[in-house]
């Protein structure tokens, strides 16, 4: 959706002024967009939805004072870009594993966890509007991590939310110059880690529903064989917090059959969509029988074959997701077959 600051009336034609005296209906209305634009700047889903929340209170405290210059939508978006630039000052960007410039490692090695750093989080399809699906993968999101906070907040405005330059140096107060300049800075980082519209994957077909299905049943027969042919040969696997990241189909079928505690029927998945990327929750059988949370994989599907994995060992995403605490002992994994890629984008 393109925003112009000449625009005096809202999406749905209702005068500005008349939109924030319905401060629920509004806050209603751009949650969804907010959490996406707070996500892509803070890189974590907990964060982001802090941010929104100041974005609203600084709103409602100032919406006395609107003039109607621009939209309403507009107005949040300038509120909340300079709520996230205040945030992230002095904050250190949220890497992957493998953003942290080490090498990747062999199954053998040992793990390596690290909770001082400030890890990439991933984000469930349905807090967010997810219409451009390319500017929310994990893989474009970890990119924005490396770029400097404005030179982030430049890029989001002008290429995705198609603002202009004239706005993002109004909004940023700044110089068209200036704009113009951290918008070329950060297009040639991006271009470096090759993140084009190109490398974006589209709804899944049929092929890779079948493969979502195998790749589920294959863990929970613990088949590795399986899981190492769904891979591509060159596929990578990581796991935050844990620093170790590891590439090669069979290399990672050695990390998962050796270093994963679960054995044949301990390990149920359900079928998720985080950052519009097909996931899945992984649940470990415990001593008590019943399956508790073990990670959240965050899947990069090329064609009909796992091209990357990010495993996510954080239990607070179960519930961010609205997945369950654990499951019972008679559980038995459902094919995911049904599940979209994506949702659908809510105006």
């Amino acid at each position: 959706m393109t925003t112009t600051e000449s625009g005096t009336t809202t999406a749905t034609g209702v005068a500005p002024g008349a939109e924030l005296e319905d401060f629920d209906g509004l806050t209603a209305r751009y949650q969804r967009e907010l959490m996406a634009h707070c996500y892509r700047m803070s890189g974590s889903v907990h964060e982001a939805e802090d941010l929104v929340q100041e974005t609203f209170l600084r709103a409602w405290k100032a919406s006395a004072t609107f003039q109607g210059r621009s939209s309403v939508r507009t107005w949040l978006y300038r509120i909340a870009t300079n709520v996230c630039l205040t945030n992230l000052e002095g904050k250190p960007r949220r890497p992957l594993p493998a953003g942290l410039g080490t090498s990747d490692q062999m199954a053998g090695d040992a793990l390596e966890e690290n909770h001082e750093i400030a890890w990439l989080e991933p984000v469930p399809d349905a807090a967010v509007v997810v219409a451009e699906r390319d500017t929310l993968r994990l893989a474009f999101v970890a990119a924005l991590q490396h770029l400097p906070a404005r030179q982030r907040a430049v890029l989001v405005l002008r290429d995705v939310l198609r603002w202009s330059a004239k706005e993002t140096a109004e909004a940023l107060e700044t110089t068209v110059a200036a704009v113009n300049s951290a918008l070329q800075r950060a297009h040639a980082q991006l271009g470096e880690r090759a993140l084009t519209e190109d490398t974006v994957v589209e709804d899944l077909d049929e092929r890779q529903q079948m493969l979502l299905d195998r790749y589920l049943e294959a863990f929970w027969a613990k088949d590795i064989d399986t899981i190492v042919s769904l891979l591509k040969h060159d596929a990578t696997w990581d796991m935050p917090p844990f620093t170790n990241w590891y590439r090669g189909s069979a290399n990672i079928g050695d990390l998962i059959g050796t270093k994963c505690p679960g054995g044949v029927q301990d390990m149920p998945m359900i079928p998720t969509v985080a950052n519009g990327q097909p996931a899945f929750a992984l649940y470990m059988r415990s001593p008590q029988g019943d399956f508790v949370p073990f990670h959240l994989q965050v899947l990069h599907l090329e064609g009909d074959k796992v091209r990357h994995v990010t495993a996510f060992f954080e239990p607070r995403l179960f519930e961010t997701f609205g997945l369950p605490d654990r499951l019972p002992a008679d559980y038995v994994p459902a094919a995911p077959a049904a599940v979209p890629a994506t949702t659908p984008a809510a105006d």
